[in-house]
């Protein structure tokens, strides 16, 4: 019998429309919405199906809007295959995405959940706007060659690996002029750069105002013992105590995505059939680079 992984996408996946069909389908997702809603104080449903795509794309409303629409696609899913989300024994979330798993597993409420996500937002987007800094993701080099990018690229400015994402894609995070030469750099060596559409230099120190914040609001929220297993993008472990997962959350933030390690370690544990619940089709992508033959399935309205 396989053992069920669910996986949660991050900021990047949202696009104008999504979680439209699945309200139209679903009475329990158009609830959720309805419920977040009230909880932000705006009309989330309205940016997520009509746009624009600028408001979408901020920080501020990308993180609710990731949150909700995967859920949504969740309660889609429990609708029409009843029998998986009991099944499921491992979950993870690529960054933002990890709040949608604890979600899932019980640790933490949809509202409590939403409180934070929305407050990890607003942070993340008050420390890029306090430093121009951006991301870019590195193809075509290994984890020792991309090291070597990021040690050069450092002589223009303060820059790190943030994102480590599957072989042959890792992500550098820091300040422009630093995340310009790397980019360079790559090219020269053989690599291929791709600059990335965020605000700022996510999941480095840059970021370090916002884990104040994010601290203070995870103070706030009740975390629970996980129902199921789900495993952190900063060690790629496991954690039941509810203080450990508040403090690996706040970590999260200025700490390196360790999502290659995170799959290798639901499919050591045995994990052999995945589902990415939400919009887009990232992490399926990243599987077929981490384990091209991996069953892994799709769960949106796209």
């Amino acid at each position: 019998m396989s053992k069920i992984g669910f996986l949660f996408p991050g900021q990047g996946a949202q696009h104008v429309g999504m979680g439209s069909k699945i309200v139209e389908q679903c009475p329990a997702a158009k609830a959720l919405f309805d419920q977040a809603n009230e909880i932000l104080g705006y009309d989330l449903a309205k940016l997520c199906f009509e746009g624009p795509a600028e408001q979408l794309d901020s920080t501020v409303i990308s993180q609710p809007a990731l949150f909700v629409t995967s859920l949504a696609a969740l309660e889609m899913l429990r609708v029409d295959r009843p029998e998986l989300a009991p099944s499921c024994e491992m979950t993870a979330g690529l960054s933002l995405g990890e709040y949608t798993a604890l979600v899932f597993s019980g640790a933490l409420s949809f509202e409590d959940g939403l409180k934070v996500v929305q407050r990890r937002g607003q942070a993340m987007q008050e420390a890029a706007d306090a430093t121009p800094s951006g991301m870019v993701s590195i193809l075509l080099m290994d984890r020792d060659q991309v090291r070597e990018v990021c040690e050069k690229a450092s002589e223009a400015g303060r820059i790190w690996e943030a994102n480590f994402l599957c072989p042959g894609n890792i992500v550098l995070s820091g300040e422009n002029a630093a995340c310009e030469r790397a980019a360079e750099i790559a090219g020269e060596s053989g690599g291929r750069a791709v600059p990335l559409a965020v605000a700022g230099a996510f999941h480095t120190e840059i970021m370090k105002p916002a884990d104040a914040r994010l601290s203070e609001a995870l103070a706030s929220a009740q975390i629970s013992s996980p129902e199921i297993a789900v495993v952190s993008n900063v060690d790629a472990s496991t954690h039941s105590s509810p203080d450990e997962i508040s403090d690996l959350l706040v970590q999260q933030v200025v700490s390196p995505v360790l999502w290659e390690d995170c799959v290798r370690h639901m499919i050591d544990s045995g994990v052999d059939e995945f589902y990415e619940i939400g919009p887009g089709k990232v992490l399926k992508g990243l599987m077929k680079r981490i384990q091209r033959k991996m069953p892994i399935e799709t769960v949106n309205d796209s």
